[in-house]
């Protein structure tokens, strides 16, 4: 079939989409952060994923590979993959647990620590100049309103897969 003559949804169809898809919103805000933030944190060499897992492992006791991956809203195997790379440049440590062998203990490490530190004062920066280019109390409402979403999409999610709602 030529083309000219393909068959598409309806412009006004495509534009309400474009409008109202809060999926399409916030995947593009998304990876405007993280471009923003890998940018800040390549000369450490982090990207804002591996500052972000680094800063939840910097906790009073390593949480396990399913408590990490939940709060960061991670599934366990996209969350290995993550862990690879910290491992083999020796910024975590990953091993059993010794109270459960099913399960893995996930430890920063003294470099990961160092790394993260290192990094952070580049991060503060950042964060500032983007709260200040957002104004007033747009971070703020903008946390809170990502927070909805997030326990707004477990809910429709638990009600999809008739899980109880936490």
């Amino acid at each position: 079939m030529p083309e000219s003559t393909r068959k598409t949804l309806d412009r006004a169809i495509v534009a309400d989409v474009a409008q109202t898809c809060l999926c399409l919103h916030t995947q593009r805000a998304a990876r405007a952060l993280a471009r923003l933030f890998d940018m800040a944190l390549r000369p450490f060499g982090l990207n804002n994923g591996q500052f972000s897992l680094l800063m939840a492992l910097n906790a009073p006791e390593p949480p396990t590979i399913g408590r990490l991956a939940e709060f960061l809203a991670m599934d366990r195997t996209s969350l290995t993959a993550a862990l690879k790379p910290l491992e083999r440049r020796g910024l975590v440590r990953v091993e059993p647990d010794k109270t459960d062998r099913r399960a893995r203990i996930v430890h920063i490490t003294q470099s990961g620590l160092d790394a993260l530190t290192a990094a952070l004062p580049v991060w503060r920066d950042t964060h500032a100049q983007l709260d200040a280019a957002l104004g007033g109390d747009a971070p703020q409402r903008l946390r809170a309103d990502l927070g909805h979403v997030l326990r707004a999409t477990t809910l429709a999610g638990d009600a999809r897969t008739d899980k109880p709602a936490p």
